[in-house]
Formats: structure tokens, C-alpha cells, sequence
């Protein structure tokens, strides 16, 4: 069966601005040693093998080489808690890429999955800002670039990326802590991307 899930998403690393892994396709290596990483997904509308998975919550996080292409991820992922053991599993198997899609592209580079924890996710997306906070497990919120010199208000946006989306919103996290799964890190001021996305298989 086919599966097909859309909604927002935003991303938070500690490269300094605007992620070379991401712009680079994950070729060029990251500002730092390691690339420390959250992505979190919120599914306005999905369906997941006949599973209604609307309105749930996903925050992946991951710490990885500098050159992210190399693998040898360490990742991790934060389910909803809202969800039901149905949709958590099938959201497990979409985020997992068991079943396809943008994240089967990425399984390939994860050398130690740290386990999935079901949480308490409060997610949100006004505009410009955007923020995820999960009890005291992940606290983050960015805000979208917009240059004073663009009358339409668009933002600032890396287009031909691909994953999550093809056009990202650039900026910048104004709080970020991490502490979950033994990886443990605060990137504020660090780089940030923001995007609605839509996924199938």
C-alpha cells in the first residue's frame, strides 16, 4: 500500500549559518567535528498504509562525522505521545525508512540507532518562528531569515536541496538544548531551516 504524509518541519545544527552538508547535498563536511542535529515534523494531513497519522509529531536527532556522507550516525527519534501504538508504528516505519521515501535514503548512514522514546511534543509554527518542546528532553526554537531589503517578506530561502524539501528557509535557533539518548548539546545561535514538506511512497 502507499503512503503519503505532509505538513511542516524545521531543522536545527550547530554549523554557523546556513549548513554546508545540507547545501552540498551532505558532500562538503560541517562547520564542526561532528554535525549534532534535531529535525522535527509536524503532519497536518497523512495516511500511512490505511493509519490516519494527522496532526502527530516526530523530532529526530542525530550526531554524525563532520562529512555526514561518510555514516556512522548516531540517531534517535521522539515520537509523539498523542499517537496510538498504530500510528506510532507507522510512523516509526515511515521515519525509519522501512517503508520507503526520503528517509530510506538516509538509513544507509546510521551506524547506531539510539532507540525511540515515546513523548509529550508541543510544536509550532507561526510564520517565522518555529519551536519544539519536548519535557526536558529537547527545547528549541528558530526564526526565519527575512532581509530588510525584500519588500515581498519572503525570507531568505537554499533552494535544490531536496531533503526534507527541495526550498528551505534559512536562519538562525534563538534557544536550543538537546539532551536525550546519551547526546547531549546546545546550539543556540546556530543554523536553522524550515520548510513545509510533503512525503509519499
Amino acid at each position: 500500500m502507499a503512503w503519503k504524509i505532509e505538513g511542516t518541519y524545521f531543522e536545527n545544527c550547530n554549523c554557523d549559518m546556513v549548513c554546508p552538508c545540507s547545501t552540498s547535498g551532505l558532500t562538503a563536511p560541517a562547520d564542526n567535528d561532528r554535525c549534532k542535529v534535531a529535525l522535527t515534523f509536524h503532519i497536518d494531513k497523512g495516511d500511512v498504509n490505511g493509519v490516519d497519522v494527522s496532526g502527530l509529531n516526530v523530532c529526530v536527532v542525530a550526531d554524525s562525522p563532520a562529512l555526514m556522507d561518510e555514516g556512522g550516525w548516531k540517531m534517535g527519534v521522539l515520537m509523539d505521545a498523542a499517537a496510538s501504538p498504530e500510528q506510532a508504528q507507522a510512523l516509526g516505519a515511515v521515519f525509519g525508512g522501512q517503508l520507503g521515501g526520503p528517509m530510506e535514503g538516509l538509513a544507509p548512514l546510521v551506524g547506531e540507532m539510539l532507540g525511540q522514546e515515546s513523548r509529550e511534543i508541543a510544536y509550532a509554527n507561526n510564520g517565522r518562528e518555529h519551536s519544539v518542546r519536548i519535557a526536558d528532553a529537547v527545547d528549541i526554537t528558530v526564526e526565519d531569515f527575512v532581509s530588510r531589503f525584500d519588500a515581498t517578506g519572503a525570507g531568505v530561502k537554499v533552494s535544490g536541496v531536496g531533503f526534507p524539501a527541495d526550498t528551505l528557509a534559512a536562519g538562525r535557533a534563538t534557544t536550543s538544548t538537546v539532551d536525550v539518548f546519551g547526546l547531549s548539546w546546545d546550539n543556540t545561535g546556530k543554523n536553522s531551516f524550515s520548510a513545509p514538506f510533503a512525503w509519499s511512497a
